[in-house]
């Protein structure tokens, strides 16, 4: 299981109106917060200016193992109405602030247990899955409504506008995987996975591989050594990079990749800045088939993209 506290989420605010409701007032919109910036977006994007959104970690060029709850972030939890936080054990830390600042009505979706995931489930990466952020959004917008029950049409409404702006990211991922199936990829971590899979992708890199980076624990000698072989005899089409949590093992694969002429996708825990959810999940998508098409690495997200 992941053993560590990854987030990072940055600050994004919606705009604040005072929303004159039968129930609680907001006079800066509904204090929300999502543990994970993508969560936050979604938010934000659901509850429009009916919500001030924060962000707890942002940074997607920092390690998000070594993340901190701070007082800030305690004080941020407690004034929230509504949060956001992954679960698995990605975010465990949040449970405990939450727990010691109860506030009655306070709306906390867990997208484990919205998914149904069983403690078990190896990769909790879950917003890289498809299915995740629709039902995230329509939970976001089922809570909001609970707290400003005057603005339930329009939550409902921007929850089916958030599911509608994914089509361009799921027709690109049939696109791929009808045009290039069974493609094999190596992998550092399993933060991607759940996307490889749905773009079709044979993912050659032994999951205990993917764990133990994950973990920040040691891998076997011999996981070490097949996938340096997977990259060294050019037996993948892809290298899938997490760049996120490096260290000399990490950097050696992708050294490796490049001497041997492999292609780089970089991948993200944190969504990149200048990005939505749907725009960057598109952009990864895209890199992939410029990776199998055009032989194109794409280290490094960058960009400016509306949803």
């Amino acid at each position: 299981m992941f053993l560590s506290a990854r987030s990072r989420l940055g600050a994004l605010a919606g705009a604040g109106f005072l929303v004159l409701a039968a129930g609680p007032a907001f006079a800066a919109g509904i204090p929300a917060v999502g543990i994970e910036n993508e969560y936050a977006d979604v938010i934000a994007q659901v509850g429009g200016p009916y919500v001030s959104v924060t962000a707890i970690e942002t940074d997607p060029n920092t390690d998000p193992h070594s993340f901190e709850a701070s007082p800030r972030v305690a004080r941020q939890l407690a004034a929230a109405r509504l949060i956001v936080e992954n679960g698995l054990g990605y975010d465990s830390w949040t449970d405990r602030l939450i727990t010691a600042t109860h506030s009655a009505g306070r709306q906390v979706i867990d997208v484990q247990t919205l998914r149904d995931l069983p403690d078990s489930t190896p990769n909790p990466h879950l917003w890289y899955d498809p299915a995740t952020m629709p039902a995230v959004a329509a939970a976001v917008a089922a809570d909001l409504s609970r707290l400003d029950p005057a603005h339930t049409a329009l939550f409902a409404a921007n929850a089916k506008k958030f599911d509608a702006s994914l089509t361009p990211w799921r027709e690109a991922i049939a696109a791929f995987k009808a045009h290039h199936p069974d493609v094999p990829v190596a992998v550092t971590e399993p933060v991607g996975d759940y996307m490889l899979q749905a773009l079709g992708a044979d993912i050659k890199t032994p999951f205990s591989l993917q764990a133990a980076i994950m973990n920040g624990t040691d891998p076997s000698p011999q996981d070490v050594t097949a996938e340096m072989h997977l990259l060294t005899h050019r037996q993948v089409a892809v290298f899938v990079y997490n760049q996120q949590v490096t260290d000399p093992l990490t950097a050696s694969f992708l050294a490796a990749a490049k001497a041997h002429d492999v292609p780089v996708v970089g991948v993200y825990e944190t969504m990149p800045t200048g990005y939505h959810y749907q725009g960057w999940m598109l952009a990864e998508v895209n890199a992939m088939r410029r990776a199998v098409t055009a032989h194109q690495s794409t280290e490094t997200l960058q960009g400016d993209h509306a949803p």
